[in-house]
């Protein structure tokens, strides 16, 4: 049993026995879009997922190519080393992105949905009673993706606006105080503006983005008549060749090479919300050629400057090659278009952080926070104060402390590359267990994805010291206070579980001495609905009524993201005096329990007067003990965490008024 509010009263308990952790980018509403409009929204599905899904792969060419041939240069850059890292790079977003991902991880959805949570689900529901693997590597997954998320708004607005440093006559005004004084303008803008919502101007993404694809495609294919024999890079032996005679540099470079994947975990992650199709045929028809091509290009344009270099006799110097490819007069309108671009891909993770944070209090992995909606068409548009601010935080301090774009690449690739492996062992669970492949098939299948995931992260992990250690502290620290608030749920749950008394029993003795009666209903929130709530129990030892109503209602999570409205509540009649309520959500819905409980309308099975219905909640004061329990200072992380959560009345959209408190010390 997991809990989601700060008691085990208002505890969601996963179907089965325990649950798992997360998936990123934009929540989709209580039906995707691409369920609601399977045929003619093909195509404003498509440009959605452009917008939302390419946002942060698409940037990447900002940074990408310009570090990994920064890594190889110590020793002065020749030819051999531009071919080995572009035919690095391009072989990396074949095999990562168009064969793990979009041909393959996209047949393993969860109902539609993607990404590191829901095939956690998945991998859990295959495993059944041995679900503990599944539920931590979604824990793991889902603290990486922390990392990424502070990451990546920093590194790519940051690297769009040192663009202004390529354009000459405006060079002196644009150092790297101003530059970074804009991108933390720019960013605090940003981050004010989700409290609105962005309903409405998320509609401009897809429109953008495309933009964006088809003017980094051009430039591209402009710069590639510079030396039309780029796309001889295509034949793997030049990777290959470049590995073979760098040593521990060809790993460096690899590192860096992974930056042109990053952001693949989103094709997945967003599957709900735009559909497989609409993912596939923006990433065939428009992404992976314009990626291509602009890669091909910054290596055609790298050489010709490298042979002009030669031709005068001057050292040739790694540049930010991105913006040095178009014209001068052109060049500001691109670090605008890059401005908007790397603004989009930042806030496709800024959801994705909020769509995670709220599966994983659906799963009992992390204390509620306050969740607001800010739409009232889309259920996906929603708003968390606290991560919101925290990212924040976390986004500045970056800046502020790594100054260059250069400097924060060194931090980026572990945390998605750990993410990637994480999603890599999932997929395996759910390759041999749930689609019943046989061990050697299985392992055939997926053996050269974790290989070729494994390579990327050792050749990252080598960077820690340049600043790959800020996602691994991230993510140690989200896995810990995951870890300390399972925990400490579980040792609050068995507490209860010994105080508890089967609600039969309590019947049965109240039948045969019935307290004084109230008028109205008694709605009591607990985790385990056959056992007396504590709430009921302080109610008849204090107040010494019981009402005339009484509902013992239970919230728990399905490992799959949706559940259908028709099998929301299940109601048990117990007698007179009690009825059984098991309202049942999905790990990417919100609980409405007035809502699903049918209070105000009298249609309904569960019809509930709301002037005549009170709803109890237990909530326990605890009480540190060095002697039992978990060690004083988690004891401590535990407590700082159930004070700060939010009022469960605010999660579980209970009116405020309606709602009594009742609880014990409980001893952690």
């Amino acid at each position: 049993m997991t809990s989601v509010a700060g008691t085990p009263e208002t505890a969601l308990v996963p179907e089965h026995a325990a649950q798992q952790a997360a998936g990123q980018a934009c929540a989709p509403s209580d039906l995707s879009a691409a369920h609601l409009h399977p045929h003619p929204a093909l195509a404003a599905l498509t440009v959605g997922a452009i917008g939302v899904v390419f946002g942060d792969i698409g940037t990447s060419p900002l940074y990408a190519f310009r570090e990994a041939l920064g890594q190889s240069s110590a020793g002065g850059i020749d030819p051999s080393e531009i071919l080995g890292v572009l035919s690095l790079a391009l072989w990396s977003l074949f095999l990562v992105v168009t064969v793990k991902y979009v041909i393959f991880l996209m047949r393993a959805d969860n109902q539609g949905e993607g990404g590191v949570l829901a095939l956690a689900a998945l991998a859990r529901r295959a495993l059944g009673m041995r679900s503990k693997v599944a539920i931590v590597l979604g824990a793991a997954g889902a603290s990486l993706f922390y990392g990424d998320a502070i990451i990546t708004p920093a590194l790519s607005v940051l690297s769009a606006m040192e663009g202004l440093r390529t354009i000459p006559s405006a060079a002196h005004i644009f150092n790297e105080g101003v530059v970074r004084a804009l991108t933390i303008g720019i960013l605090i803008a940003l981050f004010l503006i989700q409290a609105r919502g962005t309903a409405q101007v998320s509609k401009l993404f897809g429109p953008v983005c495309i933009v964006w694809f088809v003017a980094i495609g051009a430039l591209g294919i402009w710069h590639i008549a510079d030396e039309p024999s780029i796309v001889r890079v295509f034949l793997p032996t030049y990777g290959v060749s470049f590995l073979a005679t760098h040593g521990v540099t060809g790993l460096f470079v690899l590192g860096a090479v992974f930056l042109t994947v990053t952001g693949a975990e989103a094709l997945t992650a967003d599957m709900g919300h735009f559909g497989k199709l609409p993912i596939r045929i923006g990433w065939f028809f428009l992404v992976f050629p314009a990626l291509a091509l602009n890669y091909l290009g910054q290596g055609a344009f790298a050489l010709s400057r490298l042979e002009d270099a030669a031709a005068r006799g001057v050292p040739f110097v790694n540049q930010d090659w991105f913006f040095l490819m178009a014209p001068e007069p052109l060049r500001p309108a691109l670090i605008i278009l890059a401005g908007f671009a790397t603004v989009i891909a930042s806030q496709a993770v800024i959801t994705g952080a909020f769509s995670l944070t709220q599966q994983a209090i659906q799963l009992g992995l992390l204390p509620r926070l306050r969740i607001r909606q800010t739409s009232a068409v889309f259920a996906g548009q929603i708003y968390l104060p606290a991560i919101n601010w925290l990212l924040l935080i976390g986004v500045l301090v970056l800046v502020i402390q790594f100054k260059t774009s250069s400097a924060m690449a060194a931090a980026y690739g572990i945390a998605v590359t750990g993410t990637m492996v994480v999603t890599t062992l999932l997929a395996y669970i759910v390759v041999r267990h749930r689609w019943n492949w046989s061990r050697p098939l299985a392992l055939a299948a997926i053996l050269p994805f974790l290989t070729l995931d494994l390579i990327f992260f050792g050749a990252n992990i080598l960077r820690v010291i340049e600043g790959g250690w800020v996602p691994l502290v991230i993510a140690a620290s989200i896995g810990l206070i995951i870890f300390t608030w399972v925990r400490g749920k579980k040792i609050v749950s068995a507490f209860e579980k010994r105080q508890s008394i089967p609600l039969s029993d309590l019947a049965a003795a109240l039948e045969k001495r019935p307290p004084e009666r109230v008028s109205g209903t008694a709605v009591f929130l607990t985790a385990n609905p056959h056992a007396t709530p504590g709430a009921l129990l302080h109610n008849l030892k204090h107040n010494k009524v019981l009402h005339e109503r009484n509902l013992i209602c239970s919230i728990r999570t399905a490992d799959r993201p949706f559940v259908e409205e028709s099998a929301r509540a299940k109601v048990e009649r117990v007698d007179d005096n009690f009825s059984i309520v098991v309202l049942t959500y999905g790990f990417m819905e919100s609980p409405d329990v007035p809502r699903d409980l049918g209070v105000g309308n009298k249609t309904e099975q569960l019809g509930l007067d709301p002037m005549r219905t009170s709803f109890f909640i237990g909530r326990n004061t605890l009480k540190p003990d060095a002697e039992k329990g978990m060690p004083p200072w988690q004891d401590r992380i535990f407590m700082f965490l159930q004070r700060n959560a939010s009022d469960p009345t605010d999660f579980l959209r209970i009116p405020p008024g309606k709602v009594l408190e009742l609880g014990e010390q409980v001893t952690v």
